[in-house]
């Protein structure tokens, strides 16, 4: 016996719905031991907004147009300006009488007004200036202050006077001339033990630095031990 048309209609009708769904959910599971795409993680809002979105358009520098004055209209007369050429944070506070003036082939001449002349070197500690010839061994001998290893290295004797001040300065600057050799191990050895840290420049840069932080420090704080830039270590 035949069903009713309506009968058949509803069930071709469920049929289809179910068919449906059941194609639906096998395209959306994946078989076992593939990969999802990168996108079929992503949420629909995501893929929506990324269809949406555009590469920002660069400007080339060529397109940039020029400007037609280079004018900064007039100078300001405000009072509160200040002149970075004129700041100097040392200003106020006095030079110390024994700063380097003028660095010669055969001497010095200190802020104070002295003169060490005659080829000697000088020796900055405490706030005094004393002549100083390191090169100068027992009995007047002269001695060549480089080594053979191409080291400024001179006799103890010529620190003597670093170990009878007290205090102490923290930093010794030793000015070698018109050129900069490295210190021996020994004399380095040797003024380390007394306490104060050593530092090599020529002497040109050696008298700035001097000047610089015997102002700042103090000549207390800052000795300095100076060869004539006319001699050459030979």
């Amino acid at each position: 016996m035949m069903q009713p048309p309506s009968t058949q209609l509803l069930r071709a009708l469920r049929n289809s719905i179910s068919g449906i769904h059941t194609g639906s959910l096998c395209s959306t599971i994946p078989r076992s031991g593939s990969a999802l795409p990168p996108t079929a993680l992503l949420g629909s809002s995501h893929r929506n907004n990324s269809n949406h979105a555009r590469p920002t358009r660069m400007i080339p520098r060529s397109h940039t147009p020029k400007p037609t004055s280079h004018d900064r209209g007039p100078p300001s007369k405000e009072d509160t300006q200040t002149d970075f050429a004129a700041l100097n944070v040392l200003g106020n506070i006095p030079a110390p009488t024994t700063a380097i003036d003028a660095c010669l082939d055969s001497g010095f001449h200190l802020d104070s007004g002295v003169k060490v002349t005659g080829g000697d070197g000088v020796l900055l500690v405490g706030g005094e200036a004393f002549a100083w010839r390191p090169w100068k061994v027992n009995e007047g001998t002269k001695a060549d202050m480089v080594n053979k290893k191409g080291q400024f290295e001179v006799d103890e004797q010529a620190w003597g006077l670093l170990g009878l001040v007290w205090p102490r300065p923290d930093l010794l600057l030793i000015g070698m001339g018109a050129s900069v050799f490295p210190l021996s191990p020994e004399t380095r050895r040797h003024i380390n033990s007394l306490g104060i840290r050593v530092e090599v420049l020529d002497t040109r840069n050696a008298a700035a630095q001097f000047n610089l932080l015997a102002t700042e420090r103090g000549v207390s704080e800052i000795a300095a031990a100076m060869i004539p830039i006319g001699w050459n270590g030979k």
